[in-house]
């Protein structure tokens, strides 16, 4: 007799067992923190929202809430953020950063802006949106575009990315690329004035297919890539922040490399910068990630 395989639970059945080992994690005294790891660290979004749902129905009480009271510290918080819903998380994210700026933003709190608004496809950029207007009453462009620490033409780049919507197709024009390479050019080289309103068009409305073929006749045309050209003309916070948007929209394993990068050189570790990283770039590939950081930073 042929053996008899044995069943694979179902989805619902897979949550609830994990539910259940999470409760286990967290309750009586201590908090099993590899556990919560193991659990939550290896699922995917739409597993997370299946154990959400799962949690809330055996606990009485949602995932999140669970963790912020169990848990502390930077441990909690990325706990907390990888467990959210991903358009939920970029949209507090990106009502963080807007609050936590006074009189000045820094690149840090703009980056994650940035990385809200170009690292993902755009569909995500629109549940981003909608979770931010459900959450905040108030649309993220709005804020972004009130943010008194926001000034043009800062302020303007980063409200037309936030508020974009790119179309995703696979055919590019290479007769705009070619166009287009030349005007992001001129303004970078040779007038090193990369704020402009027609690089701000480019960036904010191409899509990321189109953007490549443009980033790539540029450095066919000039021998180095686009990104290197911002930080070697311009050292104004604009062109920092333009630089991250050009490499989260065609290669965000740059940006969170360096990101992370920056987080830990210093005077102690920027823990906010490095959780974010880690935590938003996980949704697009550690190990592209890990493979770029070790490249750039010559880590064997």
């Amino acid at each position: 007799m042929a053996p008899v395989a044995a069943a694979v639970p179902s989805p619902a059945q897979a949550a609830a067992a994990h539910a259940e080992s999470l409760r286990k994690a967290v309750q009586g005294w201590g908090t099993d923190e590899r556990a919560l790891i193991e659990i939550l660290g290896r699922r995917t979004a739409a597993q997370r929202a299946e154990v959400r749902r799962a949690s809330a129905g055996l606990c009485r009480e949602s995932l999140l809430h669970r963790l912020r009271s169990e848990l502390s510290g930077d441990f909690r918080t990325a706990m907390v953020l990888w467990a959210m819903d991903p358009a939920e998380r970029g949209a507090r994210l990106a009502n963080a950063s807007l609050a936590a700026a006074s009189r000045t933003i820094s690149d840090q709190h703009a980056w994650a802006l940035v990385e809200v608004a170009c690292a993902s496809a755009p569909d995500h950029l629109v549940a981003v949106r909608r979770a931010y207007r459900s959450l905040f009453g108030c649309s993220l462009e709005e804020d972004a575009a009130a943010c008194p620490a926001l000034q043009d033409p800062l302020r303007k780049l980063l409200v037309s990315l936030v508020r974009s919507y790119r179309c995703e197709v696979e055919l590019v024009d290479e007769d705009v690329a070619g166009m287009e390479a030349a005007q992001l050019a001129e303004a970078i080289r040779r007038r090193k004035q990369p704020h402009g309103d027609e690089v701000i068009r480019i960036v904010s409305t191409r899509s990321k297919n189109q953007l490549r073929a443009t980033f790539r006749r540029y450095e066919q045309e000039h021998g180095t890539g686009i990104d290197e050209d911002i930080a070697k003309h311009s050292s104004s916070q604009f062109a920092k922040i333009l630089r991250s948007a050009v490499c989260c929209l065609t290669s965000p394993e740059k940006h969170f490399a360096e990101a992370i990068r920056y987080s830990i050189l210093g005077f102690g570790t920027d823990e906010e910068t490095l959780t974010r990283a880690i935590v938003s770039g996980s949704e697009i590939g550690m190990e592209r990630i890990k493979e770029e950081y070790k490249a750039r930073f010559k880590i064997r």
